[in-house]
């Protein structure tokens, strides 16, 4: 787990380069809301309600790529807009988390925030996960950077993504946790750049 001391060097460097990136990516997030209301037909910065550091609730920011209708987990291809999908498979609809990172609520680097159900309701030794604050990147995102094609790929996405993808992104979380350095952190930003 990581030291108060630790997880205050973090929370300088996400606030630091949040501070830094905000000048130069408010204007092109600003536009490109407005390109997916047009292209989805609905207000083009979705939220939804995630799971945060320590179990708390917060509200998640992204770019709407997803057109109306009943979106099933392994189909979200479907159901994505033409300007969508281009955003979903460049990572690029994640850029309003900026402003979770500058508001406390994630860190650049960190276990992905999941839905209600999941980080919430782990035990014992699995909850350290939730000691530190969730990211818009880490190497469970890496690893699984095209989980939407692998669930597709799936006769049940729903339960190949709680019986296999589900408990080795914990395991896969709590090892960068219990072996956090700021190095990795700087790691696994330019591993998402380059990806």
């Amino acid at each position: 787990m990581l030291s108060t001391r630790q997880l205050a060097v973090k929370r300088s460097f996400d606030l630091a380069l949040s501070l830094l990136l905000l000048p130069v990516l408010l204007l092109p997030i600003l536009l490109l809301i407005i390109l997916a209301t047009i292209d989805t037909k609905q207000w083009g910065l979705f939220s939804q309600v995630r799971v945060g550091q320590h179990g708390r609730l917060f509200r998640i920011y992204k770019l709407r790529t997803l057109k109306q209708g009943a979106h099933q987990l392994g189909q979200f291809d479907v159901y994505a807009s033409s300007l969508g999908k281009l955003l979903r498979r460049t990572k690029v609809d994640e850029l309003p988390q900026l402003f979770n990172v500058i508001l406390g609520q994630m860190s650049f680097v960190g276990p992905r925030p999941d839905v209600v159900g999941y980080a919430d309701c782990l035990e014992g030794d699995d909850r350290i996960v939730l000691s530190v604050k969730p990211g818009i990147t880490g190497p469970a995102t890496l690893k699984y950077k095209a989980e939407d094609v692998l669930l597709s790929q799936q006769a049940d996405p729903q339960y190949y993504n709680d019986s296999v993808i589900w408990p080795d992104k914990v395991k896969i979380n709590k090892k960068y946790v219990e072996n956090w350095s700021f190095c990795l952190d700087l790691t696994m930003i330019l591993k998402s750049i380059a990806n």
